[in-house]
């Protein structure tokens, strides 16, 4: 049976109709704040139709479109969540920002062997050491810009991959969190 259109929808429903892992949108929820789904008893999330619509739009400007989520989330400061909202629809208004103006990138140049060293430092939980088999034996190789520095898709790829792997973090903390009381 489907529900009407205007019914509101629980994070799975919306995950399957948006073909994204419900965590995705809850990470989503943490970067963009104008997606605030109502939560009821037990913090089970219901969508708006107009929650819908906008993360309909905010998967087509990240996945379709090419943007970052620092772009995603400078399209609704500057141009307003309706936009992102109605920008998935066929002819519909397109952001006046575009891929790649989104984030400069440059203040995060760093040599390839300290941005490795960087990002594994990151990635250790606070208060708590890795076991010594866990360090990898070498940084994966990237390409370095002409200044020395890590490429600016480099750079994506490693804020991108910081982003998901703290979210991860945040999940099993809360996991944790649940099974400890």
């Amino acid at each position: 049976m489907d529900k009407a259109p205007d019914a509101f929808r629980t994070i799975s429903e919306v995950a399957d109709e948006l073909d994204v892992p419900q965590h995705v949108l809850r990470f989503w929820e943490s970067r963009f704040p104008q997606i605030r789904p109502m939560k009821r008893a037990g913090g089970r999330r219901y969508y708006r139709p107009d929650d819908v619509d906008l993360l309909r739009g905010v998967r087509h400007l990240l996945y379709g479109e090419g943007y970052t989520i620092r772009g995603v989330q400078r399209i609704l400061r500057e141009q307003g969540p309706k936009l992102v909202q109605a920008v998935w629809q066929p002819g519909a208004a397109q952001p006046a920002i575009r891929p790649g103006e989104e984030a400069p990138v440059e203040a995060e140049q760093l040599p390839p062997d300290e941005a490795a060293r960087t990002l594994f430092g990151l990635l250790k939980a606070p208060g708590r050491e890795l076991a010594p088999d866990a360090a990898p034996a070498e940084p994966p190789r990237m390409a370095v810009a002409p200044d020395g520095g890590l490429s600016r898709e480099d750079v994506r790829k490693l804020q991108s991959a910081l982003h998901e792997l703290g979210e991860c973090r945040r999940l099993l903390d809360e996991a944790l969190k649940d099974e400890a009381a």
